[in-house]
């Protein structure tokens, strides 16, 4: 493929959905003796604003039809864009054939994502599907030896630039970036697209899995200083802190979307409707959770789960924060709250911090609905269906002689939902709905038994309690314990009733530890690895 630096614009097709500033671009184009060729309604806004255009169905000789869904798709169009102005060949087929080069597009697309965003039916959203714009976009870039693709006004406005500073031309270093950038979009569009009609397949076959979307922002760097980074949109909806209104503070991090992300989530796995809650996390990790009636007292409870680790952190909240809530969260370093909303008092509280960054959601995820998450691994990515899995007092087994009284029964559902959260191994210690203890991301489980004391002993000490809060609490593990060891561990530190999976082959060693202990046990027959 032959390259030419420099490319002069002659000719432009012009075509959008979004007309924002529209006419004054496109008055600079004709300015600089620039044929505009538009479609339909874009044509229509060109002329009521007074710029002159060429209709394309006096290029192609066929008019508009299907409800405009074929004006673009024709030779005298796709020949434009895509001919080579240096292959004899080429150049002569546009001779022969009447059709004149197209030397920029500017195409931004049907609104198929707005539709879903919306909350259109299937019907309304294929009728958002553009099929000439991504076929216009893609032969453009294809031929970017000779063509300049825009598909949104920033592009069109780097176009423009360059033109004004090089006697009407664009140079190849610019027509390349837009290509690759033409590319990604149309490949994001289709993904939308893709995930769109995935959710009307009860067990959608995936051949293919595709993600992406725009970038939302640029990131100052990744998880170190060295690493370069952006936060990009995926098809999914779902309310969190990559699409959260940020109402003060410094930029986000790579780090605090992260961690923000994981709090929420959790935040997310208690019905606001019924309890408050609050969660604190550091290192995407949870180091204190706490429900309750009042979220100022849920939020209390979770920072005694262990102060010192909560220095710093991400707090996640269920609900709209109140000025009490506010108030407790100022009266230590935190780097990010996210939260549904806030009150004016709250917000006002919080404005004292100027560092810290507040972020409203405006809805809670729903932590039982469908959807994928992905990993990178090298050379491919990993693809999982969320994990929405719920437990219910119902769907337990008792195991031991001993039953579950109905307090413990109440902390064991509610460390199950934190266990769920926590990097396995994982295990939680948790009394009057609030976490006691976490040890988590060990390769041993007994070691993850033993850090949780520890964090609980710690605990006690900065509260200046008496004795640490796994005496009289109950401990979930997010898989089996595939020996008695950590079960003993459990009780060793006060636990007197164990949450667990079960499926080990030791299974009868674990139950008889713990009859033997005197401890209640229920299997829930679902694990929470999370790595």
């Amino acid at each position: 493929m032959a390259e030419n630096d420099l490319v002069s614009v002659r000719r432009a097709l012009i075509s959008v959905s979004d007309k924002a500033g529209l006419s004054d671009r496109v008055r600079r184009l004709a300015a600089a003796g620039v044929e505009i060729i538009s479609t339909g309604g874009t044509l229509s806004a060109l002329r009521d604003a007074g710029v002159e255009a060429r209709d394309v169905a006096d290029v192609t000789e066929y008019p508009e039809m299907m409800d405009g869904r074929v004006k673009t798709l024709h030779p005298r169009i796709h020949g434009g864009l895509l001919a080579r102005r240096d292959n004899d060949e080429d150049v002569a087929a546009m001779e022969a054939h009447g059709i004149p080069a197209i030397d920029l597009l500017y195409v931004n697309l049907y609104p198929f994502e707005a539709a879903v965003e919306a909350g259109a039916d299937l019907d309304g959203c294929i009728a958002k599907i553009d099929v000439g714009g991504p076929a216009m976009i893609r032969a453009a870039a294809k031929n970017h030896a000779h063509v300049a693709v825009c598909v949104d006004a920033r592009d069109l406005d780097k176009a423009l630039e360059e033109m004004e500073a090089n006697d009407g031309k664009v140079p190849l270093r610019l027509r390349r970036h837009l290509a690759a950038k033409a590319f990604a979009r149309t490949a994001a569009y289709d993904t939308a697209i893709a995930a769109r009609l995935v959710e009307e397949d009860d067990k959608p076959a995936r051949s293919w899995f595709t993600t992406g979307g725009p970038r939302l922002q640029k990131l100052r760097y990744g998880e170190n200083p060295h690493q370069d980074a952006a936060l990009y949109a995926a098809p999914e909806q779902r309310p969190g802190a990559a699409h959260a209104r940020q109402v003060q503070g410094k930029e986000l991090s790579f780090n605090n979307l992260a961690d923000a992300d994981a709090a929420f989530e959790l935040a997310a796995e208690f019905d606001a409707g019924e309890t408050a809650a609050a969660v604190i996390v550091k290192h995407a990790n949870p180091c204190g959770v706490a429900s309750d009636g009042s979220l100022a007292k849920a939020y209390e409870k979770a920072f005694a789960g262990d102060p010192i680790s909560a220095f710093g952190g991400i707090v996640a909240l269920n609900r709209a924060i109140d000025a009490h809530t506010a108030d407790a969260i100022t009266k230590i370093f935190t780097e990010v709250v996210i939260a549904p909303d806030a009150e004016d008092a709250a917000l006002e509280i919080l404005s004292g911090k100027k560092n810290l960054r507040v972020l409203l959601t405006g809805a809670m995820p729903d932590p039982m609905q469908a959807g994928w998450t992905v990993k990178s691994i090298a050379g491919a990515v990993l693809a999982q269906e969320r994990d929405a899995g719920r437990i219910a007092a119902s769907d337990l087994k008792v195991v031991t002689e001993r039953a579950p009284d109905e307090r413990e029964m109440a902390d064991l559902l509610f460390a199950w939902r934190v266990a769920k959260h926590a990097k396995s191994n994982a295990i939680v210690y948790a009394k009057d709905g609030a976490t006691a203890g976490l040890g988590m991301g060990q390769p041993s489980r007994l070691e993850a038994a033993r850090l949780a004391v520890r964090k609980a002993e710690e605990a006690a000490r900065e509260n200046g309690w008496d004795a640490p809060r796994t005496e009289g609490s109950v401990c979930a593990s997010d898989a089996f314990f595939p020996f008695a060891d950590g079960l003993k561990a459990a009780a060793e530190a006060g636990a007197t009733a164990v949450i667990q999976p079960g499926g080990s082959v030791r299974d009868e060693e674990v139950i008889a530890a713990a009859n033997e202990a005197g401890m209640a046990m229920v299997f829930t027959g679902m694990r929470h690895f999370r790595h």
